[in-house]
């Protein structure tokens, strides 16, 4: 009986575990990619810090997407197909733009001076491809792939919020690791970006219990409504720390060193309690309606293999990335670490 139990369960764990990759990909690969949106428009000097400041990371951090589409793919063929599938567009260009960013991450170093611009606006332009293609796959996600102008109206604002997000998440990283001028772009960044952030945070949360009537009732049927409350009051107060802490920090940059990572840890904060929301609201359909976390499941024999393997490289891959983090912490100058 407990076997069966387990059986049934393990869809379950493959889908958190899932959640949890991503999760943290768009919160790690998210700040690499908003200081890549972020490289236009500053002078050859501030792009150099600013690319050595997510040089150790950047490449690392996508090892999450691959973690999080790989379990997908071998937990959950039949909802990869699909998603996969209705996402096609997006997905080649989202893979196009990471593509464009690896090799002119790499080629800015050896170019010669006259190239590096070049190379420089390849590396903005791959970031920003990747962060709005992977804002419109959100946002035609939630829609259930319906179709129509409106929901690809609806995925192409998303897709402008997260590249607002992104940027907001890469500004909070610069300052961080920035100091004097630098950090001061950062904040100024990191203010304006906040609020279009926020309001596709409202969008999200406007329109998902809209999708279906499951949704909707999930969300404000009693005590359900109770229980759900927590989650905007908390975004809310994180956005309003975040407001007033980059403030703070623009008025009175002696406090910097002290505070200067609440402005991010705010932000990863708002980005938890979105992602939360919004799994309360799916669960436990992985195709809004559709197809269920059980139906989609491989067989049980096939998880069970396949989590032995995850409990072994979950763990290393949180490992090293402590690690590398730790190692290449402080302060940033240009292309070197103190």
């Amino acid at each position: 009986m407990m076997n069966i139990h387990f059986n049934d369960f393990l869809p379950v764990i493959f889908m958190a575990l899932m959640g949890l990759a991503m999760l943290i990909y768009v919160v790690l690969d998210g700040f690499d990619l908003g200081v890549g949106i972020l490289l236009n428009g500053v002078d050859e000097d501030h792009k150099d810090m600013m690319i050595a400041s997510i040089g150790p990371f950047w490449d690392a951090n996508e090892t999450w997407l691959v973690l999080g589409v790989g379990i997908l793919l071998v937990a959950f063929p039949m909802a990869h197909g699909v998603i996969l599938g209705a996402l096609y567009l997006p997905v080649a260009l989202m893979l196009v733009g990471l593509t464009l960013r690896g090799v002119a991450f790499d080629f800015r170093v050896k170019a010669k001076a006259h190239h590096k611009p070049w190379w420089d606006f390849a590396f903005f332009a791959g970031s920003l491809l990747t962060s709005f293609s992977q804002g419109g796959m959100l946002g035609y996600y939630i829609t259930g792939f319906a179709d129509g102008w409106l929901p690809i109206l609806f995925a192409v604002f998303t897709g402008m919020c997260l590249v607002s997000g992104y940027m907001l998440l890469g500004a909070c990283w610069l300052i961080i690791k920035a100091e004097d001028d630098l950090q001061d772009y950062a904040l100024s960044w990191a203010r304006r970006a906040l609020w279009l952030t926020g309001l596709g945070v409202a969008a999200l949360s406007v329109v998902t219990p809209f999708v279906s009537q499951r949704i909707f009732d999930k969300w404000f049927s009693f005590p359900n409504i109770l229980l759900l409350a927590p989650i905007p009051l908390i975004t809310v107060a994180l956005f309003v720390v975040a407001d007033r802490i980059l403030v703070h920090l623009k008025r009175n940059p002696l406090s910097r060193p002290k505070w200067h990572w609440l402005p991010f840890a705010s932000i990863v904060g708002i980005f938890v309690m979105a992602f939360h929301g919004l799994a309360y609201s799916l669960f436990p359909y992985l195709v809004v309606d559709r197809i269920t976390i059980w139906q989609a499941a491989s067989a049980p024999e096939s998880l069970k293999f396949m989590l032995v393997g995850i409990v072994i490289v979950l763990p290393t891959i949180l490992g090293y990335t402590i690690y590398s983090y730790r190692v290449f912490s402080g302060k940033v100058k240009a292309l070197s670490y103190y």
